[in-house]
């Protein structure tokens, strides 16, 4: 008999939706063009990054806090989890969605480095630190598709950290106000730019400006990677991740182009844009693009090899791919009916 799936709750879900909404805009616009199915738990596993990523933030990194939120991991996979909407939603979906313990407690892990301020001296080690905050994320979101091949969950991990290396380059002012700085400073001091002198009196420079642009190199690389695996996505789910690809890429080209305006204030993408983009990622939802085979980054090598496994036998893993092609079809007769609704 199949064990029964713990219910999402859907006051829970709309405490985490409220989350995605004020904090990540540009991920909350890319959400609205997934699947119910995929929004819904992908916004639980947000809320439960965000809350996360606050209590580190907000208690001056203190390892304690760290600890705090691996106690309340630990009691959302025994399914007793503490009292609050985020914990509840994702005591469900890690049993729904069958997901690894070795991926959050990555995510943890990497929240742990920030706590006891880890410098990031070379281009592979902030690829570690990208791949424990953002490519778990990947990996997790492929599960939450049902795509657990090798090759889509290394796309899947490559996007992660490819919008990680964005967020780093659009937020070095805002990093450098709280003391932090994520830049490889190996490649600072190449620029010749000492990092703890620049931290105590951060301004922007040309030199600055090759290292943003270095590592956004970096990133596009690894979005024109994850491009390739969008095609072992289930069909309706393809506009949904394109969309977040596109929109972090621009993210990272605008702060290429913002130069010192990047360092007084957040880039972020104008709405008509973002509009622009969503529209282009359902036009065009499945990219063609070399490197879908390529082995993941070592980073990521871990992640894959603990999210690939098929799901066990009497888990009761619902057959996704078939549910999200079921619902990529109602929902198109929704939008065809609401198209001659609105004509006539």
């Amino acid at each position: 008999m199949p064990i029964p799936l713990p219910p999402l709750d859907p006051a829970d879900l709309s405490a985490c939706r409220a989350l995605l909404r004020q904090h990540a805009r540009s991920f909350h616009a890319a959400s609205l063009l997934l699947p119910r199915a995929v929004r819904e738990p992908a916004s639980v596993l947000y809320g439960f990054c965000r809350v996360a990523d606050d209590a580190v933030d907000l208690h001056g990194g203190r390892r304690e806090v760290v600890e705090q939120l691996r106690t309340r991991l630990d009691a959302a996979y025994r399914g007793t989890p503490a009292n609050s909407p985020i914990d509840r939603a994702l005591a469900a979906v890690l049993a729904r969605y069958e997901i690894p313990r070795l991926l959050p407690e990555r995510l943890l892990e990497g929240l742990a480095w920030d706590a006891e301020g880890r410098e990031h001296e070379t281009l592979d080690d902030l690829l570690d630190y990208a791949s424990r905050v953002a490519g778990t994320v990947g990996a997790m979101m492929s599960l939450l598709m049902g795509a657990r091949s090798p090759s889509a969950l290394s796309r899947a991990c490559d996007l992660g950290v490819a919008m990680q290396l964005s967020n780093i380059a659009r937020d070095v002012a805002e990093d450098a106000r709280m003391g932090r700085i994520y830049l490889p400073r190996q490649w600072l001091r190449e620029a010749g730019i000492e990092p703890s002198a620049w931290l105590a009196e951060p301004v922007h420079s040309p030199a600055l400006d090759a290292v943003v642009l270095r590592l956004l190199e970096q990133a596009d690389l690894l979005y024109e990677r994850a491009a390739a695996g969008m095609a072992e996505l289930p069909l309706p789910c393809r506009p949904g991740i394109n969309a977040a690809r596109l929109l972090y890429a621009d993210i990272g080209h605008r702060v290429a182009l913002s130069g010192a305006e990047a360092m007084r204030r957040r880039t972020v993408v104008p709405r008509p844009r973002k509009l622009w983009l969503l529209a282009r990622s359902v036009v065009t939802p499945w990219p063609m693009a070399s490197g879908r085979h390529d082995p993941p980054l070592p980073a990521n090598r871990a992640l894959v090899q603990s999210a690939q496994r098929e799901p066990e036998a009497g888990q009761g893993m619902v057959p996704v791919i078939d549910l999200f092609l079921r619902l990529g079809q109602r929902d198109q007769h929704l939008r065809a009916t609401a198209a001659h609704d609105a004509m006539h």
